[in-house]
């Protein structure tokens, strides 16, 4: 039996049990206990009840399920102070598109969904954006849509290109190579690896990424002002982040039972974004500590220690991040991240 089938087993016995109770029985790490109890919320097998001390678990039956909230939600928003980890939340308290799936699967969409927002927020110079997801008995798609400067276009301004279809090209050559960090669009290149199918939309073109044929194509389309992305993938998909990283990421993690010591340092390489951040952390919440050694690192963004100090420290507040080595000017924005 499983470590997720034990822990429903043993709650179903007993009704309700506490994060300490399993790992009593089970002999595996809070943390540990922690990451599987969160998969098994996710797929909406189990219920937290209540906080801190009285904080339990119990079985979570399909007749449980709040059938009020919908499969899907649809969104236009204002792009002013928006927070791409706010709006998931929300959907995810709004709408049942997160129960009863995979953990993997929650995983991917949650990576996704936030590049892809975050792209639109800071990048589309657009007054609004339109953010649509919805479960099928597939799948899971989602949309984002902006009327702002459009993808291919700012790829040409930016690279001084004399077309789309070489701002196209640029962006997918830019990112076939192990030094993905080093480039803008990590998010686009990640996000188009463990899609089933990723669509980018913007203006005269789009560019379809085709997982499930293993092809990349581009086609002409009616002239559309800005950029849509569409992504979708099957729920029983066995994608995973961590695996999708790693083939991509230069080896510089040190492991024990309970501490993980990730080194920041290569050359030529500016931690800014969200993205870094998220491509750091993922998988690393089995770890009580995670130890980041920052010797030699000039500089951290604001983006990428926000995205570390403060949002996946409170999606994850049973694991300690200790920050090793920062300078002044790292330091600033970590302190910065933490009172936000």
């Amino acid at each position: 039996m499983d470590l997720h089938a034990r822990i429903i087993s043993m709650i179903k016995q007993k009704g309700s049990l506490k994060t300490a109770d399993i790992v009593e029985q089970t002999g595996f790490s809070r943390a540990y206990i922690h990451r599987i109890l969160k998969e098994l919320v996710d797929a909406g097998k189990i219920t937290l009840i209540g906080k801190a001390n009285r904080a339990h678990y119990v079985f979570k039956s399909t007749k449980d399920q709040d059938t009020r909230k919908p499969l899907q939600i649809h969104k236009i928003l204002k792009n002013d102070g928006l927070a791409e980890d706010v709006i998931l939340r929300k959907i995810k308290s709004e709408t049942v598109i997160f129960d009863n799936i995979k953990g993997n699967i929650s995983s991917i969409i949650d990576y996704t969904f936030t590049e892809m927002v975050n792209n639109a927020i800071e990048h589309s110079e657009s007054d609004k954006i339109d953010l649509k997801m919805v479960k099928t008995p597939n799948d899971i798609q989602f949309t984002v849509t902006d009327w702002g400067i459009g993808i291919f276009k700012n790829i040409m301004h930016k690279k001084k290109l004399k077309s789309e279809l070489e701002a196209i090209q640029d962006l997918l050559k830019g990112k076939e190579t192990t030094a993905s960090s080093k480039h803008s669009g990590e998010g686009i290149f990640f996000t188009s690896k463990i899609a089933d199918n990723l669509i980018i939309k913007s203006f005269e073109k789009k560019l379809v990424f085709d997982n499930i044929i293993h092809d990349v194509y581009i086609t002409n389309v009616k002239s559309f002002k800005g950029t849509q992305v569409v992504f979708s993938i099957n729920s029983k998909s066995d994608n995973n982040l961590a695996d999708l990283f790693s083939r991509f990421t230069d080896e510089s993690f040190h492991f024990n039972k309970t501490i993980v010591r990730v080194k920041l340092y290569e050359q030529e390489v500016e931690y800014v974004s969200r993205s870094q951040a998220r491509r750091i952390l993922a998988g690393l919440d089995k770890f009580k500590t995670i130890e980041l050694d920052f010797d030699n690192v000039a500089t951290a963004g604001q983006a990428f220690a926000d995205e570390i100090f403060r949002v996946w420290a409170h999606t994850h507040p049973e694991v300690t991040l200790v920050p090793k080595s920062a300078n002044e000017n790292i330091q600033f924005m970590i302190n910065r991240a933490k009172i936000k």
